[in-house]
């Protein structure tokens, strides 16, 4: 499908916009509104996302000026002139992480009795116990390695922490170079010491020094007769984005087992991560023996691989963290819950099983506010043990380790009913989980099935067919969200269970189309990618246009991870022209320009970011004064709606429609998570004014749920 021709002017780079969304993750770490240990935890999150950032983005980006490709991005950058760009982006926000780090988070704690120390700051009781724990838990696991002629420079595996060691020889007097890798794997990266050492008044909760640290003043030992001279730490991060040609691998998951083998190596390095005091000579040597290019060096005014912070979230200082948030059961299903039988909570005719209840209405589940638990995974447990249940079929993208989904569909199996899995192996950075899940239930008796040919199967959706009065019904789950017990707790998601008749026949036919060799071109209900998806909705933005010219005001709400197909904003654009209003709520990328006079005046853009993912997506026209709304798994990216299959359904309920309207409005008031796009591509935080309540739409959705109130 030809991309639709924008100005350079009218796209914004998506990579750029990738860093200004990771940049909005970096403030929540820098707001002072923002807990310290969860200033620790967003500090985390915007080193993780940067990890991943580099292995597939930038990685992607270097091999195409190692191909020589000098084609232009949507806005007009070669792939050279966007690493170059990323690069000049990215060292202000590296540098914001450290100062904050450093100069606040560590001072902070150490208010709170949580000492973040540094080898040099140890007592001399500190400085033995880590000497200790060095001899006895640190020093087996290590393996110092040589750079000589005999011994050539080592492999450095990816995203790993080193010490770089200068040996000197008093014999020879020659100076060498030696590398130790740092155990992360088998170690904790901050090592306690143990708080009654502290000469401190009053005395730590929690006292500890980095892993690297213990190596780094310990070295001698590990180099008997030389002199260190001196030690730099060092992070390389590597290329490890799975190129997969279906057409050519006769058996993918054989094809992805070699990838994810290669990947555990890494490909080409990327990134360099050295101190800033780390001397030229030693990072000349690094250059070479990585054989890196000089941009591809961040000089780091700190420690490096920050993401090691999530561990300082496991203390116990609740007053240093948000309230945790414990979702409930919808008031709907709390009858419909076979462990009170079980418990003795209510009397078995009192218990109402789920099929049931959805036989009586569809039902809109919110994530995490209400229980992943208790709703999907009861839906599917039902279904396993239930008599009448003939058939399961669902897919599966990401899942949890201990997944109770996966048992359930195991024990279906084993009761006899026929049950179809879609494990999608392409789930990146979850390929190797979902090859274990696929092999595990095959040997169950589920049939596993990859997918179609050449896309990647990323909708959400799950079918239960059940034998009712000698005649087979339909029961559906259709959602924005993983299967994924430990993501629904931070992950903001919506789902649908419906016993609509055209909805289970629409599955019934994905799911052929999953399976066989179906080349299905229309659905009842469901717009489903790459078939219906993009003409479904650029058809349902036309018909606002139209609204719109004929004098009833056209208007969109939507809500999506990221927006960045050039078909689609032009399309946005367009209707702006016209008139209709445009609100957008976009967490992570958005390559639209808002609010530019004569091309998106009525386009407005507001990305929340909070103690959740933001990850539901809606899509609401108000259609002329009869609304429809639309839930599902796709954002509107080109992959989402050309190369991979999704489903978005309609909510037809009118009470659940208006649910989801009311849902947009108050992320469109929030004013302490949300950041307002301005026409430059830049975001500005909103902030309550002078008198005005704070309202922060999250905080919102958890005290109204517990309040066991609908939105309003």
């Amino acid at each position: 499908m030809s991309a639709a021709v924008l100005p350079k002017n009218a796209y914004i780079n998506r990579e750029l916009s990738w860093i200004a969304f990771n940049q909005r993750v970096l403030a929540q770490a820098l707001d002072e509104r923002t807990p310290l240990l969860d200033q620790a935890k967003f500090s985390a999150i915007f080193s993780n996302n940067l990890d991943e950032f580099f292995m597939v983005r930038v990685a992607s980006l270097k091999s195409q000026v190692e191909a020589g490709i000098t084609s232009p991005s949507e806005d007009g950058k070669t792939p050279l002139e966007q690493l170059l760009t990323i690069r000049e982006h990215l060292i202000p926000l590296l540098q914001q992480q450290q100062d904050h780090y450093r100069l606040h988070l560590k001072s902070e704690l150490l208010k709170h009795k949580v000492h973040l120390l540094d080898y040099v700051q140890l007592n001399d009781a500190q400085k033995s116990w880590v000497d200790d724990t060095f001899h006895t838990s640190v020093f087996p696991l290590l393996t110092p390695l040589g750079v000589d002629p005999a011994h050539p420079f080592p492999f450095v595996s990816n995203l790993s922490l080193n010490v770089a060691a200068i040996i000197h020889d008093p014999e020879t007097g020659e100076r060498q170079f030696a590398r130790v890798k740092v155990p992360q794997k088998n170690l904790p990266r901050f090592v306690a010491i143990p708080s009654e050492l502290s000469d401190a008044e009053p005395a730590p909760i929690h006292t500890a020094i980095p892993l690297e640290q213990v190596i780094a003043f310990n070295l001698e030992l590990l180099f008997p007769g030389m002199t260190v001279e001196g030690h730099y730490f060092f992070r390389v991060t590597r290329d490890a984005d799975l190129e997969l040609r279906d057409l050519e691998a006769d058996d993918l998951m054989l094809a992805l087992e070699q990838g994810l083998r290669k990947r555990r190596m890494g490909g080409e390095v990327v990134r360099l991560e050295v101190p800033n005091e780390m001397p030229e000579d030693v990072v000349e040597m690094l250059i070479t023996g990585l054989a890196v290019e000089e941009e591809d060096l961040y000089r780091i005014d700190g420690p490096l691989g920050l993401d090691d912070l999530f561990g300082l979230t496991s203390l116990p200082l609740p007053q240093l963290k948000n309230k945790s948030h414990t979702g409930l059961t919808p008031a709907m299903l709390a009858r419909s819950q076979q462990h009170l039988i079980e418990e003795g909570a209510i009397k078995p005719e009192e218990f109402e099983n789920i099929f049931a209840v959805m036989r009586q209405q569809d039902i809109l589940l919110h994530h995490p506010y209400e229980l992943f638990s208790t709703t999907v995974e009861e839906f599917i447990n039902q279904a396993a043990d239930d008599p009448q249940v003939m058939g399961i079929k669902m897919t599966l993208y990401r899942t949890s380790k201990d997944s109770p989904i996966i048992a359930a569909l195991i024990r279906a199996a084993e009761n006899g009913k026929q049950v179809m899995a879609l494990v999608e192996l392409k789930a990146r950075f979850d390929e190797d989980n979902n090859i274990q899940w696929a092999r595990h239930l095959e040997r169950s008796g589920v049939h596993v099935i990859y997918g179609v040919l050449g896309l990647k199967t990323h909708t959400k959706i799950v079918l239960v067919v059940r034998k009712e009065q000698d005649k087979l019904r339909s029961y559906v789950h259709i959602g924005t969200g993983n299967y994924n017990s430990k993501t629904s707790k931070l992950y903001t998601d919506l789902g649908l269970l419906s016993t609509r008749t055209e909805l289970g026949q629409d599955l019934v036919e994905l799911f052929n189309y999953l399976t066989g060799f179906s080349k299905q071109q229309s659905f009842r209900r469901l717009l489903v990618a790459p078939v219906t998806l993009r003409k479904g909705m650029e058809s349902l933005i036309r018909r606002e246009i139209e609204h719109s010219r004929e004098g009833r005001q056209g208007h969109i709400k939507a809500k999506m991870n990221s927006l960045v197909d050039s078909e689609i904003i032009n399309l946005l654009y367009e209707a702006s022209q016209a008139g209709v209003t445009i609100e957008l709520i976009i967490r992570g990328m958005c390559s639209l320009y808002p609010g530019r006079e004569g091309m998106s005046e009525t386009i407005s853009v507001v990305s929340i970011i909070g103690q959740f993912l933001e990850h539901s997506r809606i899509f609401w026209f108000a259609n002329g004064g009869a609304p429809e709304a639309y839930i599902g798994s796709a954002d509107w990216m080109s992959r989402n709606l050309d190369r991979r299959v999704e489903a978005v359904t309609p909510v037809e309920e009118p009470e659940l429609r208006l649910k989801l309207e009311r849902l947009l409005e108050l992320y469109l008031r929030d004013n302490r998570g949300a950041w307002d796009m301005q026409s430059d591509g830049s975001f500005v935080q909103r902030r309550p004014n002078q008198g005005e309540d704070e309202r922060n739409s999250q905080l919102q959705l958890i005290e109204q749920w517990s309040r066991g109130i609908e939105l309003s």
